[in-house]
């Protein structure tokens, strides 16, 4: 598999990867005309496939909108910039989505249904509370809105800066690319297609996660010839010192690294998939296979990223952008057939991504503001439910693409940074619905009020902590703001209690759930 020489190697793709690069994108579409034509005429099937999906399609859906370009640009990046106190991020992460399947999936997918067959989160919160005024529906899409255009913008980031480094690209026309190829297969076939593409997907990263690091261990330690450098000597120009996970790494940074986890319980693109499973009885199914697939491409990337260092040093090729370590490598150590499946791979993470968090944005929009402002208009015109179902999905395209061009104007500025940009958006999501989810799922007392103050506060504080910059402390945003977040749930909500015939309501759903989970 090794192919070229390392002395001062620059890459560029050739024809070779360019073909199959165009291949997968063929694929993509071929994907996303197949779903329009298994129907998406309404909200159900458009927005969540009409809650039929497997367990390998949701797991893998799941891992694959997860896991974007930050896995396999961001974090190796890291890794090779910071070293091995990186690797509690991918700590904290497993931990984190192994709680989720366990807390919030089969609660969630049974409580989503039995609640007014919810298919968005704000949908599931409104009906769960029983707000009749709309207030948590307008507010938990207000926050959708906002940290989805710049968590979208962090996969535009990665796709520019894949085709500036691959494909000699200018970085603004590899986001009009990106954006152009996911809005296409994700305006088409919605849920279903999103879902599809990301079992595909979530297949070819996995594959290149794990050869890239295994195939550069090689060639760095010898493999029947002369090697670069000894098993002892990577360790040494690597500087991989084990004990570095806790000695000379602050309890503040371990904390932050580890609290990424706390941000699963409220990523609407992810928790969402747990929605559209088929039965809550298949999700043990389903957590088995995601959890496997999240730790071995974890580890790949963080090998990748540590493996990069002595790479670099030891063939003398220069990187100006650390997030683009994973890329020189697949390239340079493979046959271009490889080397352009690897590329395919690495666009399939961004892509994923950015298509489901355009679908969930879009979705919102449609369920929490424009059904509301239609709502007058409609109730003074005759139309059939095929004629709402019509119209609805049309404004959800529409609302992809107005989506898709919003992140474009943020992720414009070619220095961004993809971790951090995630990193602020996942904060953002986990302190904002996290709490407000897990006391909606499992807290009986739980109501609006509390369910507003929940959200306002997490987000609020996250933002106030990214512009304050941590006031100085270097804690990382999601744990100020989902401590706080959870406090006014709790508190609120048995301050303003609602009258009782809503109490009634919510208690009869939260019992049908209960009974339905231990059927």
């Amino acid at each position: 598999m090794i192919l070229n020489s390392m002395n001062g190697f620059t890459f560029t793709a050739g024809w070779i990867e360019v073909v199959m690069i165009l291949l997968y994108f063929a694929l993509l579409v071929s994907i996303g005309i197949y779903a329009y034509k298994q129907s998406t005429s309404n909200m159900d099937e458009y927005t969540l496939g009409g809650r039929s999906l497997g367990p390998w399609v949701t797991a893998l859906s799941a891992g694959a909108s997860d896991m974007s370009g930050w896995m396999l640009m961001g974090l190796p990046g890291d890794m090779y910039s910071v070293g091995l106190s990186s690797a509690w991020i991918g700590i904290g992460l497993t931990i984190g989505a192994y709680v989720n399947y366990w807390v919030v999936a089969p609660r969630l997918r049974v409580y989503s249904e039995v609640a007014s067959n919810s298919i968005t989160i704000p949908d599931f919160l409104e009906n769960r509370f029983k707000d009749n005024n709309h207030i948590l529906k307008i507010v938990a899409g207000l926050v959708i809105v906002i940290f989805f255009a710049v968590y979208t913008a962090s996969g535009m980031v990665s796709g520019g800066k894949l085709a500036e480094n691959a494909f000699n690209i200018p970085y603004h026309w590899g986001l009009i690319i990106t954006a152009g190829i996911v809005v296409f297969y994700t305006f088409l076939g919605g849920y279903l297609a999103v879902s599809l593409t990301d079992l595909f997907q979530g297949v070819i990263m996995i594959i290149a996660i794990v050869l890239i690091p295994i195939v550069t261990w090689f060639y760095l330690t010898g493999n029947g010839v002369e090697p670069f450098v000894t098993i002892d000597q990577l360790g040494a120009v690597a500087d991989i010192d084990y004990l570095s996970l806790v000695t000379g790494v602050s309890a503040v940074t371990i904390l932050s690294n580890l609290a990424w986890g706390l941000g699963y319980f409220g990523q609407p693109h992810i928790i969402v998939r747990f929605m559209s499973i088929r039965s809550h009885k298949l999700l043990p199914a389903a957590r088995r296979i995601g959890i496997t697939w999240m730790v071995i491409g974890l580890i790949g990337v963080s090998l990748t990223g540590l493996l990069g260092i002595a790479f670099i040093d030891q063939t003398q090729n220069a990187i100006e952008d650390p997030e683009t370590i994973l890329i020189l490598m697949s390239q340079v150590l493979f046959h271009p057939i490889i080397g352009g499946f690897f590329l395919a791979a690495i666009l399939s993470a961004i892509m994923s991504t950015i298509s489901s968090q355009l679908l969930v944005t879009s979705s919102s929009l449609v369920q929490d503001f424009y059904r509301l402002v239609r709502k007058k208009v409609i109730s003074k015109e005759t139309k059939t439910s095929e004629q709402l179902d019509t119209m609805y999905v049309a404004a959800s395209r529409i609302s992809v693409i107005l989506v898709s061009l919003v992140a474009i104007i943020i992720a414009w500025d070619d220095e961004s940074v993809i971790l951090d940009i995630v990193a602020n958006a996942w904060a953002g999501f986990g302190a904002a619905f996290g709490p407000a989810i897990l006391l909606a799922l499992h807290w009986r007392g739980m109501n609006r009020n509390g369910a507003v103050a929940a959200i306002v506060t997490g987000a609020a504080t996250v933002i106030i902590w990214i512009i304050a910059d941590g006031f100085g402390t270097g804690l990382y945003e999601i744990i100020p703001g989902f401590i706080l977040s959870l406090i006014a749930g709790i508190v609120v909500s048995k301050i303003a209690t609602p009258t009782d015939e809503k109490e009634a309501a919510m208690k009869a759903e939260f019992d049908e759930t209960e009974r339905i989970l231990k059927s």
